[in-house]
């Protein structure tokens, strides 16, 4: 079986990983600046989901990083297929919470700056984006990881 990109054990999942646990945690950055980020349930459960990506993601930075020092890409057809569904229900809950989060900076622009500064609207989009790239690049790895999968032969 080829190497496949994206696949767990690979260099490119080791990138994959790595952009996801940095942009989580830029969004989680940004999010914690303002101060009355807990007063929206979006933005708290935007926090707290990629609060749950940073670990799963630098978990498998490392399970990456052993692949490629021992040179041998990962292939246990069990771990790939909790890998995937790990991947599959962060990905949706990621791209749930971000979606979320934007409707409620965008109703927050609509309504006027009565209820939160310009300058945390502002840092509240930056944490938004970050959360947009951060799904972006979990489905990608979560696709790879998938077609790893469909590759199998039994």
């Amino acid at each position: 079986m080829d190497e496949m990109r994206g696949s767990l054990g690979t260099s490119s999942s080791l990138s994959l990983r790595l952009g996801q646990a940095l942009f989580s945690l830029a969004s989680l950055l940004f999010m914690s600046v303002g101060v009355q980020f807990y007063s929206y349930s979006a933005f708290c459960y935007l926090v707290t989901i990629m609060g749950l990506v940073i670990p799963w993601s630098l978990t498998l930075a490392m399970v990456d990083v052993y692949s490629i020092v021992i040179g041998c890409p990962f292939r246990h057809l069990g771990v790939t297929v909790i890998v995937v569904v790990g991947d599959w229900v962060l990905s949706i809950l990621s791209l749930g919470a971000a979606c979320a989060s934007a409707g409620v900076i965008d109703l927050l622009m609509d309504i006027g700056r009565t209820y939160s500064a310009p300058k945390f609207c502002s840092k509240y989009q930056l944490s938004v984006a970050m959360a947009f790239f951060s799904w972006f690049l979990i489905a990608s790895s979560s696709l790879s990881n998938f077609r790893l999968l469909a590759s199998w032969r039994r």
